[in-house]
């Protein structure tokens, strides 16, 4: 492999590019007009204006960016997250051009891109999934019968796509009533397909996802997992591994499954097997991620390995870099911080230039950034700015090293999560190690609530 485009933008295309230098590949990078002055565009070998600044006009251009491939005669194509990441035609498009796809079978995308029909390739196999339905539902007759059936409160989901969008709590009869259209029109609307169903709602639960890795070969390992339980409006902003207060049988039983789901779908390359688990350490398959992870570095501060380089590998049809489980092994504890642009209250995006950007004196800390000095954050993309990982001996000392860099580090020109972190890590619930996916939330109100007394 000698050339490779990078289908994505930000921190993520820099991280690419990070590894193709180390590995001598070149690389071509895409960029839309608002991005034009990022770092990732002036860091890439070769890099081109892919069009104006709406997605749909710039980073999804699907036929576009395979005639660019194409004309510049790029041996693969990373996509990295978001985007086209787990677009199967795009995949599909790539292949039939002659390039390599770094990621899953397009079958594979497929198929785990749909959340139903990966219920079933789970139940199928033997992996625990969430008690729900397992077709679409057609109308809100339907989705009432269902619902009395699982008992509320349940989650009424979207078929496609991930993340908090395609989801919504509903606790009673009324609150399905009033969000099954409404969801049915996100689905449409954010992922091309308008079908939904629903899943009973795990109260204090976690959100822990385990590492997998597959080759052409059949070879399929786990790295281990990230707990990435702190979130706000159901999108993770922090991910620890390993995770606390979880029994060490139930981890591995955990990995058990996580392997046994990817071996079910012939998977290779990146992916993550998501579960949700509860108070008892009980765990449900939630769905896989059939790309590299934002949070993938959380895995790489406790293993020692490049998951980017493992991709570019096996993507260029060699074997996984070690496929003996037993010498993987995990080493110390590590944190991802995600720092946005956004109000720490209101979580609202806050667009403009990066006056000020320093990450303080402490040293040993890895800083992923999308932008630098005088760059601007437009309203265009995810706010998400950059990432801070943090990795030490233990949890604690974890924690202690990251309550000093966000001590003084600062962003300056937009408003950042930089505080509400630094804050929140004094929390009792989270430095306990002893808590559920409401952490943030229900520590954000107790602050509120003793700013009014």
């Amino acid at each position: 492999m000698k050339k490779v485009l990078i289908a994505n933008r930000g921190e993520i295309a820099r991280r690419i590019i990070k590894t193709c230098k180390k590995m001598n590949i070149e690389t071509v990078a895409i960029y839309s007009e608002a991005d034009a002055e990022l770092p990732y565009v002036k860091e890439a070998d070769f890099a081109f204006l892919i069009g104006p600044n709406p997605v749909l006009q710039s980073y999804l251009k699907v036929d576009d960016i395979i005639e660019l491939a194409v004309k510049e005669k790029v041996d693969a194509i990373h996509p990295g997250y978001g985007f086209l990441s787990e677009n199967a035609d795009f995949a599909r498009k790539a292949e039939a051009a002659g390039i390599t796809f770094i990621g899953p079978k397009p079958e594979t995308i497929e198929k785990m891109g749909d959340k139903i029909a990966s219920r079933l390739t789970m139940i199928e196999a033997g992996v625990p999934v969430v008690p729900g339905t397992e077709e679409g539902l057609t109308s809100i007759e339907a989705a009432k019968e269902a619902a009395s059936k699982i008992g509320y409160p349940i989650m009424l989901k979207a078929s496609a796509g991930g993340g908090g969008i395609g989801m919504i709590r509903c606790d009673d009869e009324e609150t399905l009533e009033k969000n099954f259209e409404s969801i049915k029109t996100r689905a449409k609307s954010y992922f091309g397909n308008d079908v939904v169903f629903l899943e009973k709602f795990i109260d204090a639960s976690r959100h822990i996802e385990v590492q997998i890795f597959g080759d052409n070969d059949g070879n399929v390992v786990h790295l281990f997992e990230r707990n990435c339980s702190v979130q706000r409006r159901n999108q993770k902003v922090l991910e620890e591994s390993p995770s606390p207060n979880f029994p060490q049988e139930a981890r591995i039983k955990l990995f058990e499954a996580a392997v046994k789901a990817a071996k079910a779908v012939d998977y290779v390359n990146a992916g993550t097997v998501e579960f949700i688990v509860d108070q008892n350490h009980q765990f449900y398959f939630l769905e896989m991620n059939t790309r590299l992870q934002v949070e993938h570095p959380v895995t790489e501060a406790i293993t020692g390995f490049d998951l980017v380089e493992w991709q570019l590998k096996v993507a260029a049809g060699e074997q996984l870099p070690v496929k003996d489980q037993d010498s993987i092994s995990s080493n110390g504890h590590a944190f991802e911080f995600r720092i946005y642009a956004e109000d720490p209250k209101t979580f609202f995006p806050s667009p403009g230039t990066i006056i000020r950007q320093y990450w303080g004196d402490e040293g040993g800390i890895r800083v992923e950034a999308g932008y630098e000095e005088g760059n601007k954050v437009t309203p265009f993309y995810d706010p998400m700015i950059s990432k801070v990982i943090i990795h030490a001996e233990n949890r604690d000392m974890a924690i202690e090293k990251a309550q000093k860099v966000f001590s003084s580090a600062k962003i300056e020109g937009v408003k950042t999560n930089i505080d509400l972190f630094h804050q929140f890590l004094d929390a009792e619930s989270f430095k306990s190690g002893i808590y559920s996916t409401s952490v943030l939330g229900e520590w954000m109100q107790q602050q509120r609530e003793e700013v009014s007394k």
